[in-house]
């Protein structure tokens, strides 16, 4: 099983008529990764507080028509989190949020995760907005120590960030428990960081998403590897990364990567001991070309729609 940590919120998605008006859909990077690896076909768990208004039944309505397992959801009063993207001309988004006193950002640490999880997923808002990114942080660590496959995914929201040092900070204090950097470009200017001080710092590889230009992995052994995207009609780019994140858990977990088996230790330059993944018998080329051909397809659909296993076969 694959466990996914995060917000799960509403995106109100602007309509081209009437003018000004939105539709509500499901979203949330987390929610997102969920929802995807589900629709792969993996064995997924949601972990994550949800709202019990509306809103809230809705986005798990969705997750179990994906077959996401839902018993690590802790449920609240709270309103859920809303994010207004708008979209420029070539489909990508930006977002305002109304994230006060929402249910999610009120998550706080389970006792313990499962039997059998493999890989743990976090990302998005969850790695801003208190207590619930001190929760996950502490989430990544534990279950790092025990020996996970861990993904990281900025996914950076500048408007949601009031410190961005401080942000900065967790960031780097949290590399040492990633498998697995996640990143678009936009994310990498913004942390203003190298991939080579990145990998040092702990995670076994490196995966950096370029739009229209594909997507590179680097692993901390030296190898680099890139695949182009796939060229499609763009309806708009909501959930490409997190599709790409569920692609990448769906194959490396597969690859028996994830869980104990997989990781092994190393002593880093500056003398610590940290935690990697023996990527022995991964075809970098084909787990990069998997994600870019799910998040072609989730580009080519209005919202968060990625796609099924069945799509991706053959």
């Amino acid at each position: 099983m694959i466990v996914v940590g995060g917000e799960a919120l509403i995106d109100l998605v602007p309509l081209a008529e009437p003018p000004g008006a939105l539709a509500p859909r499901p979203g949330g990077g987390p929610y997102n990764t969920a929802l995807a690896l589900g629709r792969l076909g993996e064995r997924v768990a949601f972990c994550s507080r949800v709202s019990a208004d509306g809103f809230g039944e809705s986005l798990l309505a969705g997750l179990r028509a994906a077959g996401v397992d839902l018993s690590l959801v802790q449920r609240g009063p709270e309103p859920t989190t809303l994010a207004v993207p708008s979209l420029a001309p070539d489909g990508s988004a930006a977002y305002r949020f109304y994230v006060e006193g929402t249910a999610d950002r009120l998550f706080s640490l389970p006792p313990s995760l499962p039997p059998g999880v493999r890989a743990l997923a976090l990302g998005t808002c969850s790695l801003v907005l208190e207590p619930g990114a001190s929760a996950y942080e502490a989430l990544l660590r534990r279950e790092s120590g025990r020996g996970l496959l861990t993904l990281l995914d900025p996914n950076i929201r500048p408007a949601l960030i009031t410190d961005p040092g401080a942000y900065r900070e967790r960031f780097l204090r949290m590399l040492p428990y990633v498998s697995v950097l996640k990143l678009s470009e936009e994310d990498a200017a913004w942390l203003g960081g190298r991939i080579s001080d990145w990998l040092a710092a702990g995670p076994s590889a490196v995966v950096l998403t370029r739009g229209a230009a594909g997507l590179t992995a680097w692993t901390r052994e030296g190898a680099e590897h890139t695949v182009a995207a796939r060229p499609v009609t763009v309806a708009d780019t909501i959930g490409a990364g997190d599709t790409v994140n569920a692609a990448l858990l769906h194959r490396l977990a597969g690859t028996g990567a994830g869980g104990p088996d997989g990781v092994r230790r190393h002593v880093d330059r500056q003398g610590v001991d940290r935690q990697g993944v023996d990527w022995q018998g991964v075809d970098w080329p084909d787990v990069l070309a998997y994600a870019a051909r799910a998040a072609a397809l989730t580009c080519t659909r209005a919202g968060a729609e990625p796609p099924y296993a069945t799509e991706l076969s053959g």
